[in-house]
């Protein structure tokens, strides 16, 4: 079978259904999984193209829904090309890109039309776009709604970058009354710059002082303040990339109050710790930062008794120079991770030793992540009627990640050298063969993706 050939079976020793793995076989018309039968009850039609997988596991294709493609403005930095190709590569069937780091940002109407423009026929995978809250754009919220963005994404720190300013206290409340019955979500950055008194700042080259520079306070501040928004209006919030534990008491006294509240993690907080990142290793530097092994095992235990909804990459890259990696000077560099490729793998090596199943894999990277952003009644979900998009992979299979196997632009990576566990044989989406074994389809056959909104009260 060639890549960018319709498949239509997929038949495996090993498919998830539900909560179960059993042989199955996944029957495909026209984009969507038509059928899930046991071996018994499929017989091969004259002319059915049937992929047979042997004993490789068939899941839902991963949901991404925090990527920062940065196309257009900075594609030095990543682009649809790249980014979507990583992504297939991963299993990764459908991304949702960022509203910032692009120039211009997604944060109008008009620059949303262009960043669809700049997405087309670029894109390897399904991709949806959020849009962005920033200082005086509250008008545009609506229309943008109504032109299909997945929610919107707010800063309540400086985001790094000038052209998406963080939002204040007057800011959010607009943005609140805007989004007031309208089924949107807002995610929040969530870390508020106190103005601490800074000491002498230590040796920049250190990653203790940069983590003495983020303290958790910050991010139990700002999650308090999105806590208390959220029960006034009632508007879907979404905390995005949990670094610290110490806001889950908060977030859970929230959501028993009724507050329609849901949070994210991300693999680099779960598979990296603080005491293991070498002196000058900028490779590391993100924002909320990476914290100490204490902490991660907390998040652990926090997404194995649901307190934590989701992970995702957060994929964040930028061009090798802004890392700072000649001078080593954590303060300096770019605060990004990027692993869109390797989710799968970096959180199947370490849940696995935890004793997370397969089906949580699939509830934390594909079913919550398509639920965020409104895509649930289509993709994250093996059932007759969604989109036959497919991530076939060897989870007992481990692979070093090398240079020359990463897709995404720019390689510089805190995974380069880790072995990892589960390795990806092929990714279907929506019925097409998209990436098998190190080859892509020659074209890309990914759609933008728009989001009719869920209205909760009143209308648009």
């Amino acid at each position: 079978m060639e890549l960018g050939e319709t498949v239509s079976a997929v038949k495996s020793r090993r498919v998830l259904i539900g909560n179960e793995v059993c042989p199955a076989v996944i029957v495909i018309k026209d984009g969507k999984i038509h059928q899930i039968l046991s071996d018994s009850k499929f017989s091969e039609d004259v002319g059915c193209e049937v992929l047979d997988v042997g004993n490789n596991v068939v899941m839902p294709g991963i949901v991404d829904c925090h990527v920062h493609v940065n196309e257009p403005g900075r594609t030095t930095w990543e682009g649809f090309w790249t980014a979507t190709r990583a992504a297939a590569a991963g299993g990764v069937t459908t991304i949702v890109d960022m509203p910032l780091n692009s120039i211009p940002p997604t944060t109008t109407l008009s620059h949303f039309r262009e960043k669809q423009q700049e997405a087309t026929g670029k894109c390897f995978v399904d991709t949806a776009f959020w849009g962005g809250v920033i200082p005086g754009n509250q008008q545009e919220l609506r229309p943008m709604i109504q032109a299909g963005v997945a929610g919107f994404k707010c800063f309540l720190i400086h985001s790094g970058v000038e052209e998406f300013p963080h939002v204040t206290d007057v800011d959010l409340h607009s943005a609140m009354k805007q989004l007031q019955g309208t089924g949107s979500v807002l995610l929040f950055h969530a870390e508020l710059d106190l103005q601490q008194e800074t000491k002498d700042t230590g040796d920049p080259s250190q990653y203790s002082t940069f983590l003495q520079s983020r303290p958790d306070v910050m991010e139990v501040e700002a999650v308090r303040m999105v806590t208390e928004l959220c029960l006034q209006y009632k508007v879907r919030c979404h905390i995005v990339h949990l670094s610290s534990t110490k806001s889950l008491k908060l977030i859970q006294k929230a959501q028993q109050a009724g507050a329609p509240l849901t949070v994210e993690t991300t693999h680099h907080y779960l598979s990296l710790c603080a005491e293991h990142i070498p002196a000058g290793a900028t490779q590391f530097k993100c924002c909320p930062p990476i914290r100490g092994a204490n902490n991660q095992e907390q998040l652990w235990s926090a997404l194995k008794a649901g307190q934590i909804d989701m992970v995702v990459s957060d994929h964040s890259p930028c061009t090798p120079d802004l890392k700072k990696m000649d001078s080593g000077d954590f303060t300096q560099a770019w605060g990004g991770i990027s692993s869109l490729q390797f989710g799968l793998p970096l959180f199947w090596s370490s849940a696995r030793k935890r004793g997370f199943q397969l089906s949580d894999v699939v509830r934390l990277l594909s079913r919550k992540t398509a639920q965020l952003c409104s895509l649930d009644n289509q993709k994250g979900t093996l059932a007759p009627g969604y989109d036959a998009d497919l991530v076939i992979w060897e989870p007992e299979r481990t692979f070093q990640v090398e240079e020359g196997s990463i897709h995404h632009k720019n390689k510089l990576t805190p995974y380069l050298g880790t072995t990892l566990q589960g390795v990806v044989y092929a990714t279907i989406l929506r019925g097409q063969l998209v990436y098998r074994e190190g080859s892509f389809c020659p074209e890309p056959l990914g759609k933008h993706l728009f989001i009719a909104q869920r209205k909760t009260q009143g209308q648009l």
